[in-house]
């Protein structure tokens, strides 16, 4: 490698002297990165602790905090280790060190993790329905089965296996059973108690027939889990569909409650209304003079418009990338060229070459530096322009930008993004395409107030929100953005009171930019 990364920076000079224009784009696959951009990770110590800070990320993603939690613990200490003395300004060996630690710590992880994926299959799938359902709402009976969970964990961190295939199913049990609590008390409960609303605000009357939808999938819901506790995907979908026409009978009564207070002119008004401002965010024509079913054409018509557009730009990002396939072709055959020139030099010393080949190197990590160093300041500036000062906090940490988002709610006890903090999320759409195809973090964390598995479910589950809004819109591929969940292991004021409790519930966007060689 060492010989390689020599022969590329011999060859940026050669480039240079020759007066050929360009750089070499590098290209990533997966997570295998080119020569050049080896040499800058490993001469740029920022660099390094923000790849093994995404790795920590994507290794809590992959629950290599349950799976193998005294390795990864290990994995996390010498991390922040690194990140200690990079801040503390301390030699590179020091980091390397550090972080070399903190990767072997990982890489063993991942494989405790595989071994405990594979005797533990079941078990983790039960603890997931668990959680999904709510489970972790009982609070102190949930916590004695995560602690027993753990202990399963942990034994095949310490080679023993046979410990945790004995007691495996014990663990199931209890999972599977508040689950099926959970369902019951949790989802259903709050079905019961959505439907007694809607009928305390006359539901019956008003909206019978949405009223007996819900009723009717209640029941069956009910009757279901009794006869079937061990159907889970069944008992799932059915309660989702049980809370989802519970919540839709309290809108449509709520609606129906106002209109019969109407008179019929202002219901059409209402409809027209509707329909022309969803008209007119498209950049529809205005046709409220023509009959409802035009203007809702007119709607659908507009939208598959913008699919047809969005799909067009999908199609030139792809011949674009060939573009750039080919470009990438025809400087390798330059660099072959040059490469042939080499070989035929004469009248250099090996230790002239090696020393030539030194500076090179040394001269390119400098001049990437600096170069990135400039661009990102440049890209920092724009980006905190984007942003009121109440909207989102933006600041420089180390070569990584990041977005805390102030202004982003949540409803209480939930991860469901509401119309309000679209705007928001649009700015920071915006941002992370100004640095072209950054990696992204989405942090996720919350105070002090509830059980650590709640705070810790609930930020991951907010996180995933974001990132899957992020997704959905294009932002980036899914492998370009990582949502983790911090709960509240990572205050930022005080939990004692009220104003340090609304600091520390925040999402965090992290934006690393991708390192390029020269």
């Amino acid at each position: 490698m060492n010989t390689k990364l020599n022969r590329l920076a011999l060859i940026g000079l050669l480039l240079i002297a020759l007066g050929v224009v360009g750089c070499v784009q590098s290209q990533v696959a997966g997570t295998g990165v080119t020569a050049g951009k080896t040499a800058a990770v490993m001469d740029n110590p920022v660099e390094l602790v923000n790849r093994l800070s995404s790795e920590i990320s994507q290794a809590r993603m992959d629950q290599l905090n349950i799976l193998a939690p005294d390795t990864f613990k290990k994995a996390e200490g010498a991390f922040f280790s690194a990140r200690k003395d990079l801040e503390a300004g301390n030699e590179i060996a020091d980091i390397r060190e550090s972080v070399a630690e903190s990767r072997a710590q990982l890489e063993k992880a991942r494989e405790i993790a595989a071994i405990s994926r594979t005797t533990l299959t079941e078990t983790i799938k039960a603890r997931e329905m668990a959680r999904n359902a709510g489970a972790i709402k009982f609070e102190k009976e949930y916590q004695r089965v995560e602690n027993d969970f753990l202990g399963l964990t942990r034994a095949i961190e310490r080679d023993n296996v046979s410990y945790a295939q004995k007691n495996r199913d014990k663990v199931i049990d209890r999972f599977r059973e508040l689950e099926v609590r959970a369902i019951k008390e949790e989802t259903i409960g709050e079905v019961r108690a959505l439907i007694s609303r809607a009928e305390s605000e006359g539901a019956r009357k008003m909206a019978p027939l949405s009223h007996s939808q819900a009723v009717e999938q209640l029941n069956a819901t009910d009757a279901f889990i009794s006869a079937n506790p061990y159907a889970k995907e069944e008992m799932h979908a059915m309660a989702k569909e049980a809370l989802f026409k519970a919540n839709r009978l309290v809108v449509v009564n709520e609606l129906c409650n106002r209109v019969a207070e109407m008179k019929p002119e202002e219901i059409a008004m209402i409809v027209e209304n509707h329909l022309h401002t969803i008209s007119e965010s498209l950049g529809a024509q205005d046709m409220r003079d023509q009959p409802y079913s035009t203007q809702l054409a007119n709607i659908v018509g507009s939208v598959d418009s913008l699919k047809s557009d969005r799909a067009f730009m999908a199609e030139k990002n792809q011949t674009l990338q060939a573009d750039m396939e080919a470009l990438k072709a025809d400087y390798q055959a330059k660099i072959d060229a040059l490469n042939v020139r080499l070989a035929t030099l004469e009248g250099q010393t090996r230790e002239d070459r090696m020393a030539k080949e030194r500076l090179a190197r040394e001269r390119m990590a400098v001049e990437q530096r600096l170069a990135a160093e400039r661009k990102f300041n440049q890209l920092y500036a724009t980006v905190r322009n984007y942003f009121e000062p109440e909207e989102a906090e933006v600041y420089k940490q180390e070569n990584q930008l990041v977005i805390r988002l102030k202004a982003m709610r949540f409803p209480v006890g939930k991860s469901v993004i509401m119309p309000e903090n679209y705007a928001l999320l649009s700015k920071v759409q915006k941002a992370i395409r100004t640095f072209d195809e950054p990696r992204v973090i989405v942090e996720g964390h919350t105070d002090t107030t509830g059980s650590n598995e709640i705070n810790m479910m609930l930020s991951q589950q907010r996180a995933e929100a974001v990132r899957e809004y992020m997704i959905a819109n294009q932002t980036l591929p899914p492998d370009g953005i990582s949502a983790v969940g911090y709960g509240s292991e990572r205050p930022l004021a005080s939990n004692a009171t009220a104003e340090g409790r609304a600091i520390n519930r925040r999402i965090d966007i992290l934006i690393i930019p991708q390192v390029s060689p020269i």
